[in-house]
């Protein structure tokens, strides 16, 4: 009756511990942090003569790319912490030979991803390649996490110590020495206390 009591899947025993290490608990915040950006980096390519063309456009702004008119609404990309992830939501009209404004695109594009929201149009690509200009961060405006992943639990408690060690011992020493000099002043008992500084003053 001993077999049954020995453990037969091994494999099973780092998995558990590794699930309850302190540094995933950062990790199930990070994915709803999102860094809204100032402008959005596209490629554009001209099918019939093989021309890509890099341009910027600020949001809300509409750039014309051949007969083609691109306007970003927003652009997010992700904190160093995280996976990249760079994506906007764009709007693209065709101006058609007769003048007419024909919306063909209107949606998300994702950097890394260029065909899966792709324009379609027969003689023009456009797709994402990058946001620029960083604003804020919608889930946390604190730049902190990215810059230091790993520290926010444990550490705080470190970095609190050594900052007040550091500071305790220069505050005692300038009171010692200006305690010793205050009480001489003083002579004649008759004066006030906020006169003796100048004797004979009033007779």
């Amino acid at each position: 009756g001993r077999q049954p009591q020995q453990k037969g899947a091994p494999g099973a025993v780092p998995q558990t511990p590794a699930s309850l290490q302190p540094g995933d608990e950062v990790v199930t915040e990070p994915p709803a942090q999102k860094i809204v950006n100032k402008k959005a980096t596209f490629s554009g390519l001209d099918k019939i003569t093989g021309r890509i063309i890099n341009f910027d456009e600020e949001i809300g702004e509409t750039v014309q790319f051949g007969a083609l008119r691109v306007k970003t609404d927003a652009c997010y990309t992700r904190p160093a912490t995280e996976a990249t992830n760079t994506d906007a939501f764009v709007e693209v009209d065709e101006i058609t030979l007769q003048g007419e404004v024909k919306r063909i695109f209107s949606g998300w594009m994702y950097a890394a991803s260029p065909g899966l929201h792709g324009v379609e149009h027969p003689i023009y690509d456009i797709w994402l390649t990058d946001c620029k200009e960083p604003q804020q961060t919608v889930a946390t405006a604190a730049p902190d996490p990215a810059t230091k992943p790993p520290p926010p639990p444990p550490p705080a408690q470190k970095k609190a110590a050594p900052k007040q060690v550091q500071q305790r011992p220069p505050q005692p020493l300038p009171p010692i020495q200006q305690q010793q000099p205050a009480p001489p002043p003083p002579p004649p008992p008759e004066q006030r206390p906020g006169l003796f500084g100048i004797p004979g003053f009033g007779r």
